[in-house]
């Protein structure tokens, strides 16, 4: 069972002047999950989850954190258990990237050793050479670089709950995309909760299990991606995901989603008689080959087999198929078939083995069935 984490009710915030910046809030966000804030500028997504941590005080509703109401935590051990990561990374220029990011354990009274060991376990874990940066100052670094010492901060204690607050908001295109992709190869293997601030809706779906969209201080909307592309719950949602929602969801889908499974299958070891009786009985004119794991070999086909009745398949298959792995993503594939002039291509999984087919025909009925033209996506 998916295990609550964090839980809004009825939570409001009112600013002096009458400002609502949050209006009557009621959510949750469940145990490792990526819960992204996305909305116009004002609509109150920094305020929700500076609320969380206790920066700004709710006027009205409750917090809860693993069950227990935030307002009845100590506020500094609180904010000692949630990371916090911000847009313009906010390191103290007077420390060196060791220093800053060994702050919190630091101050909750760790080791030093355990803190020298924790600095270098992380900078690794963020693509930062030890050796190289540890005493470095943030002058010292690019803006990608600061970016991932500050990520890097804010798991030093190795808090529960992470918040990021459009962490790559100030980077340029280049270095913004190079962070996306490594923090999602972060999250498989910190397995954390964190509530992500951003107002880039290809980035939240990019990054997002789920994604509440704001406006006024209310959450219009709070689905998974694909939920949200294919049915946004009104015209404000629907303007802001965009009008090309096809190519979004073309980018967030993997070849998983839509491929079909082989079932035209046979062993290496399997005898050119076995091939071209299963030819026959299943129409086919191809066969893909497997070994006995279930490992991708190749292809076998009836033109190879015409004249030929003894043998294994092993002897005569097509060895050279390129494949696609299941989490591939539908453009390059597409791009795949297209370069190579293939109207399929075998899908895999990590270990190579063979887990289904794509092709140009069940691509063309997959986007007919989204309610897509062909030429819209692609």
């Amino acid at each position: 069972m998916t295990r609550t984490i964090i839980r809004f009710n009825r939570v409001s915030k009112i600013f002096p002047g009458g400002t609502k910046a949050v209006d009557n809030l009621s959510f949750e966000v469940y145990e490792g999950e990526c819960a992204v804030f996305l909305g116009p500028s004002g609509c109150g997504k920094t305020t929700t989850i500076k609320l969380l941590n206790r920066l700004e005080e709710p006027t009205e509703g409750n917090i809860y954190l693993n069950g227990n109401d935030t307002s009845e935590i100590d506020v500094i051990a609180l904010r000692r258990g949630i990371g916090y990561v911000i847009q313009d990374v906010g390191l103290f220029p007077h420390m060196t990237v060791a220093q800053n990011i060994s702050l919190v354990p630091r101050l909750t009274g760790w080791s030093t050793s355990l803190q020298e060991a924790r600095v270098d376990e992380l900078l690794r874990l963020v693509d930062l050479e030890p050796s190289s940066f540890r005493g470095r100052y943030p002058h010292q670094l690019s803006g990608g670089q600061r970016q991932r010492v500050g990520v890097a901060r804010g798991l030093a204690a190795d808090p529960p709950v992470i918040l990021m607050d459009e962490p790559f908001g100030a980077l340029d295109p280049i270095t913004r995309a190079q962070l996306q992709d490594e923090f999602l190869n972060l999250r498989s293997k910190i397995k954390k909760t964190i509530l992500f601030v951003t107002h880039d809706i290809d980035e939240a779906i990019k990054l997002g299990d789920r994604i509440a969209i704001m406006r006024e201080g209310k959450i219009i909307q709070f689905d998974n991606p694909k939920i949200l592309i294919r049915e946004p719950a009104d015209d404000f949602v629907r303007d802001f995901v965009g009008k090309d929602c096809g190519l979004k969801l073309m980018k967030l889908l993997r070849l998983s989603d839509i491929m079909v499974p082989a079932s035209n299958r046979i062993t290496e070891r399997s005898s050119v008689m076995e091939a071209k009786k299963m030819m026959g009985e299943s129409k086919s004119d191809v066969l893909l080959v497997v070994d006995d794991q279930g490992v991708f070999k190749g292809a076998i086909w009836f033109e190879l087999l015409i004249n030929r009745d003894r043998g294994s398949v092993r002897e005569f298959m097509d060895r050279y198929i390129p494949t696609v792995g299941t989490e591939g993503e539908i453009r390059p594939t597409l791009e795949l078939m297209l370069k190579k002039g293939r109207v399929w291509l075998p899908v895999v999984d990590e270990e190579n083995r063979l887990k289904g087919i794509v092709t140009m025909t069940h691509f063309a009925c997959f986007f007919s069935q989204e309610g897509w033209e062909w030429g819209e996506s692609y």
